[in-house]
C-alpha cells in the first residue's frame, strides 16, 4: 500500500508514491537523491538530519514523508542560491572553521539558519541553546558558535 506525495523541495516540486511509514530523512535520500543530510542515530538525538518544513527545523528522521505532503522543504542542499552563492551560514562555517569531519554539519547549518531566522542577533548563550539539539563530536562548538555569529553579522 502506498500512498501519494507532493512536495517542493528546494523550489523544486516533486511527487511520488511512497509507503506510509517511510521517514523523510529516506525520502530525501533514497527517493529524490539529495544525500546531503545524514542519518546519524535515527532516533532524534543527533541533529544531523534537520531540515526545514514549511520554514520549522526538524529532525527528519522523526517525520515520515506523507507527513510532509503539501510541505516546503529546504535541505542543506538548498541554502546557497541559484548561482552558487554560499548562504551567509556556510559563509559562517567556512571562514570560521566550523566543521571538522563533516557529519553533523548539514544539521548545524539547518538548525543555525533557524536560529538566525528566529532571532537575527543572537547571544552566544542563545545560538548555544539553539544548538542544543545537534550534535558534534569534533569540534568542541566553539567554532561553530563563532560561525553563526559570523553569520548574524553579516546579516546586518
Amino acid at each position: 500500500m502506498t500512498q501519494t506525495i507532493s512536495v517542493t523541495i528546494n523550489g523544486k516540486p516533486y511527487t511520488h508514491d511512497v509507503e506510509p511509514r517511510l521517514l523523510l530523512i529516506h525520502y530525501l535520500r533514497e527517493v529524490v537523491g539529495l544525500t546531503g543530510s545524514h542519518i546519524g542515530c535515527e532516533t532524534s538525538l543527533c541533529g544531523a538530519c534537520t531540515v526545514e518544513v514549511d520554514g520549522r527545523a526538524i529532525k527528519s528522521c522523526t517525520m515520515f514523508a506523507v507527513q510532509a505532503n503539501g510541505a516546503s522543504i529546504l535541505t542543506v542542499e538548498g541554502l546557497a542560491d541559484a548561482s552558487g552563492k554560499m548562504h551567509r551560514v556556510q559563509e559562517g562555517f567556512w571562514n570560521e572553521h566550523g566543521l571538522q569531519c563533516g557529519f553533523c554539519t548539514p544539521g548545524m547549518l539547518m538548525v543555525s539558519k533557524q536560529i538566525l531566522d528566529r532571532n537575527p542577533s543572537p547571544t552566544e548563550t542563545e545560538i548555544r541553546e539553539g544548538l542544543d539539539g545537534n550534535l558534534c563530536r569534533c569540534t568542541g562548538y566553539q567554532h561553530i558558535v563563532k560561525a553563526v555569529q559570523a553569520a548574524a553579522k553579516a546579516g546586518v
